[in-house]
């Protein structure tokens, strides 16, 4: 399957909290100010060595800077883009972009997810994109209300059973 037979990514939420926009932005400046001039010092004095046509790390150099000139043009116009979301919402009770969402399965398992923006969800600390089908069942709901997610495996029932805002 080439490039072009893809279909196009849908397009993902702007929504970030604070920390990951902050986390975008550092990420951005470190690659304009420390990676970038280190990896394009490389490839000069790996040219300077001579024939580049065998030379590895002019190669790999040359490979890294254009690695790193994609992911600066990405995180140019995606921190453009951001929502920073800063405020609950003003129904606390109401499961929104940020909250801490805990919910009791079928079986009586309690689990606790964040939901986040597309770029700061991390499924192994809880916090899941508003993007993911679990968050989108979620949005809107109340503590006590059953949601009906569905997951590769077959559909999964929650309870939620407890909403809150703010850090952990």
């Amino acid at each position: 399957m080439s490039v072009r037979d893809r279909t196009p990514r849908p397009p993902s939420s702007r929504y970030i909290t604070p920390a990951g926009a902050k986390k975008l932005r550092d990420e951005l400046d470190w690659l304009v100010t420390v990676e970038r001039p280190r990896v394009t010092q490389q490839v000069a004095d790996a040219a300077a060595l001579g024939d580049r046509s065998e030379n590895a790390e002019y190669i790999y150099g040359k490979r890294r800077l254009r690695e790193i000139d994609r992911r600066l043009e990405f995180l140019a116009r995606r921190v453009e883009a951001l929502v920073v979301v800063t405020d609950p919402p003003a129904d606390p009770g109401r499961i929104a972009f940020g909250a801490w969402v805990k919910l009791e399965d079928e079986d009586g398992e309690e689990v606790e997810y964040r939901i986040v923006g597309a770029d700061e969800f991390d499924p192994k600390i809880g916090w899941i994109s508003v993007d993911s089908p679990v968050a989108r069942a979620l949005l809107g709901r109340r503590d006590g209300d059953e949601v009906t997610v569905q997951r590769p495996k077959g559909a999964a029932t929650y309870t939620v059973v407890g909403v809150r805002y703010g850090d952990r």
